[in-house]
């Protein structure tokens, strides 16, 4: 059996769904007091001196902390159904039809957030490890349960997620894994195939070299 491993924002999609979705469920009221709040940090980011790992989980604590589960999930169904797919890429839903053609066990790892991700990996019949919202007595806190699903954050998750199945990454007689940014990195450092923006790479040196540039 093989693994293919895919990104999601940049890669399944050709839009950034995080944040998109920060805007699509929280009320006005709530966007426009966390633009203030937040201005220094989106600043940070937007400089280059604040990376998007710890810049997403203060958006998202600032958009989710104390709201209903039951609410923020709704709005996730809403989410995939009626904007993901306006923002997905063929060559992405090829590669995906492909895999499942080869039965292989195909698993979304992303940065993004479980509220609308749970329910689009249902639909496309695939597993999904990501940034998962924490909840307490029906409300998301804000914070993730597993931190930010980026870097090597996606490797520990990958690797906790298969030994929650009693499976290890030996197991597979090929790994395939498709990113698109420098926090991809380490994932596609686990695969045989690797696929850095749709094109096929011989190793990450090459994607280092290339994002140096």
């Amino acid at each position: 059996m093989n693994l293919a491993l895919f990104d999601f924002d940049g890669t399944i999609t050709h839009q950034d769904a995080f944040t998109k979705f920060l805007f699509f469920a929280t009320p006005k009221t709530r966007t426009l007091a966390g633009l203030i709040v937040t201005s220094p940090v989106i600043g940070l980011y937007k400089l280059g001196w604040l990376p998007a790992r710890f810049t997403r989980p203060i958006l998202a604590k600032v958009a989710f902390s104390h709201r209903s589960v039951e609410e923020v999930d709704a709005f996730g169904a809403r989410f995939a159904s009626e904007y993901l797919p306006t923002v997905m890429r063929s060559e992405a839903l090829q590669a995906l039809e492909w895999h499942k053609q080869q039965g292989d066990k195909i698993v979304l790892v992303s940065a993004s957030l479980s509220p609308y991700l749970d329910i689009w990996c249902q639909q496309q019949g695939i597993e999904v490890v990501c940034s998962r919202l924490l909840k307490k007595n029906g409300r998301y806190t804000g914070g993730y349960l597993d931190g930010d699903c980026s870097l090597d954050n996606k490797v520990r998750l990958v690797k906790k997620h298969l030994d929650s199945q009693q499976i290890c990454l030996k197991q597979f007689d090929k790994i395939y894994a498709y990113g698109d940014t420098y926090e991809d990195i380490p994932m596609l450092e686990l695969a045989d195939e690797k696929f850095f923006n749709w094109q096929k790479v011989a190793d990450t040196q090459q994607i280092r070299e290339r994002l140096a540039k």
